[in-house]
């Protein structure tokens, strides 16, 4: 089982931390996408790989709103040129960049037709222009040129001279996680590191993929889980707590929750619904923060002495995933808990897993 890390997308900060991450023995890095927040995602990743041979590199998450399909897989692409075969493409339904847009999550329909579009890009082949979602009020049709020959169909041809990008999706819901196991190469759970949730997102995924006449064991599995050592059990809380407001929320983000829960845990989650603040995104000093409960926290992430988080991420890795995301401190945590926490993962937890 492969551990990613995450951070932000900052072309030089990025270059500075995925250096230190190869060095520490992580296997890949994920950076956010969120254009008002941070910088650009894919500007980050290419640096990234100047400084870098081994390490993998990709987006945690891209969204399938603020760029054309072909756009964004001509971006990833080239930042798997630039590193040799080491990228690959994350994506979700958008949270804080399309909030930031005035926005909420696309909805489940565009998003298929997205994946599905994305896929045929990253294959080299082509996207009838009938299929272009552009509207027309904005771009007119190009017969309106009347030009004396013109392309028949979008496609981006010099990606078919090389390896696919593999595209993983961020799913927590049942349709998302459908749509997933339908169209993506990993489907990487937003469920908590509880082994019930993650075991039923599998479960769905591969019923989803037999039904369609799919083979179940044609996709990949893996997690984001927000992750905290250290040997007092209180800091380690405080360490993911800002982070696990983030990833719980998409649990809940429409009103309804699925998969395993208990009623105290829904209630958590109910109430992380209502009191967040997409100002305070991430911040673990947040009022959204405060809903957190002990209990939820000790399920939903892994917090804890080097011991403890060795044995949960063992667990996880029962499951089959191929890959767990981390991560780690946000804003609000204490600078120095958050410094030692991270050396004490590297240095105790990241070796026994790998």
């Amino acid at each position: 089982m492969q551990l990613w890390t995450t951070t932000v997308a900052s072309p030089r900060g990025t270059m500075r931390v995925a250096q230190q991450a190869e060095q520490a023995g992580w296997d890949g890095l994920l950076v956010v996408d969120s254009q008002n927040l941070s910088g650009d995602p894919y500007v980050a990743l290419a640096m990234a790989a100047t400084v870098t041979t081994k390490l993998g590199l990709g987006t945690g998450v891209t969204n399938s709103v603020t760029r054309h399909a072909a756009v964004t897989a001509n971006s990833i692409t080239s930042v798997n040129r630039v590193s040799q075969g080491r990228a690959v493409l994350g994506i979700g339904r958008g949270d804080s960049a399309l909030a930031h847009l005035g926005r909420a999550p696309a909805k489940l329909a565009q998003f298929e037709r997205y994946l599905r579009q994305l896929q045929v890009y990253l294959r080299g082949e082509s996207v009838p222009f009938d299929d272009i979602d552009i509207p027309l009020d904005v771009a007119p049709p190009m017969s309106e040129l009347e030009l004396a020959n013109a392309p028949s169909a979008s496609r981006i041809a010099w990606i078919a001279e090389g390896a696919k990008v593999p595209v993983e999706v961020a799913a927590s819901g049942p349709k998302v996680i459908a749509i997933s196991a339908l169209h993506a190469d990993r489907i990487m759970f937003t469920l908590g590191a509880d082994v019930e949730r993650i075991a039923w997102g599998i479960e769905l995924a591969r019923k989803t993929r037999k039904d369609a006449g799919l083979d179940p064991d044609g996709i990949t599995y893996g997690a984001y889980v927000n992750a905290g050592c250290h040997t007092n059990v209180e800091v380690a809380r405080s360490l993911v707590r800002g982070g696990l407001t983030t990833f719980a929320r998409f649990s809940v983000m429409h009103g309804k929750t699925s998969g395993p829960l208990g009623a105290q845990d829904r209630d958590v989650l109910n109430n992380l619904r209502n009191a967040y603040d997409m100002r305070a995104h991430t911040r673990g000093d947040s009022q959204q923060a405060t809903t957190l409960t002990n209990a939820f926290i000790d399920r939903f992430a892994i917090a804890g002495p080097p011991e403890t988080c060795v044995m949960r991420f063992e667990q996880l890795k029962r499951l089959g995933l191929e890959r767990i995301a981390t991560s780690g401190a946000t804003r609000g945590a204490d600078p120095n808990d958050a410094a030692v926490g991270r050396a004490l993962f590297e240095k105790e937890v990241l070796p026994a897993i790998r």
